[in-house]
């Protein structure tokens, strides 16, 4: 029997458009928020059916990692100027219709720098979007500059499927649902592997019953979950993305 008072909880699906299997999201419930990378062979079908579900959708905006790896098409790294940050966060919105939020894909350099960051912020606060920082470094601006220009702000605070296991998904699963009680809500981020979401599918269900409520993204926004970092920060599975 669902609780009376119920924690909340984000789900964020990115790493979306790639591979036509990523529309397999669209089975899972409409509370699930599906963030797309921009410039990719489906992301803009995906949107389009994806809003027509009723999931929120975001942008998942590709940033330049510590390790290197290729960025593909509208990525933003340390050599633009503020300039081409803005033109590129511009041209990847437009990519993917219904976007009402953006989330950093990999990141672990650009989001230390605080001025790209703060072009970021200024660009998406004209657009009146939100920005969860996806931490993939414990180093990350992002938070800093969205509150500076008062974007409205969330952090991830689990990863659920670093590890494709299943006996390390049930335990990401259960951390979150222990997450999300102990602090009222929580932001998880998963990827559209076949494993997650086949797990998602017969798992979802669980929530209700430990008193957890699904929502979109935007719903934590305004809940003070920005002031949960330090306590969400302990439990990260930061990866240099």
């Amino acid at each position: 029997m669902p609780h009376a008072y119920a924690a909340q909880l984000a789900l964020i699906i990115d790493d979306i458009g790639y591979r036509r299997t990523d529309a397999a999201v669209l089975s899972l419930p409409q509370n699930v928020t599906l963030s797309i990378l921009p410039y990719t062979p489906f992301g803009d079908q995906l949107a389009h059916k994806a809003h027509a579900k009723g999931h929120e959708i975001m942008l998942h905006l590709p940033m330049q990692a510590l390790n290197g790896n290729a960025l593909g098409m509208g990525g933003l790294t340390n050599l633009m100027d503020e300039a081409e940050i803005k033109s590129q966060v511009d041209k990847a919105l437009e990519r993917i219709p219904f976007a009402k939020g953006v989330n950093n894909h990999m990141g672990s350099l650009l989001t230390q720098l605080q001025l790209p960051m703060h072009w970021v912020m200024q660009r998406l606060k004209q657009h009146e979007l939100y920005f969860v920082d996806s931490v993939t470094t414990h180093f990350s601006q992002a938070g800093k500059q969205a509150r500076r220009e008062g974007v409205p702000l969330l952090e991830r605070g689990i990863f659920l499927d670093n590890d494709l296991t299943p006996k390390v998904l049930e335990k990401q699963f259960r951390q979150a649902i222990a997450q999300a009680k102990t602090q009222g809500s929580l932001v998880v981020i998963a990827h559209p592997h076949p494993e997650t979401v086949l797990f998602l599918k017969e798992n979802l269900r669980r929530l209700a019953a430990q008193g957890v409520t699904l929502v979109p993204t935007s719903a934590l926004l305004g809940q003070g979950t920005q002031r949960l970092a330090k306590a969400q920060l302990k439990s990260n599975q930061s990866t240099s993305r």
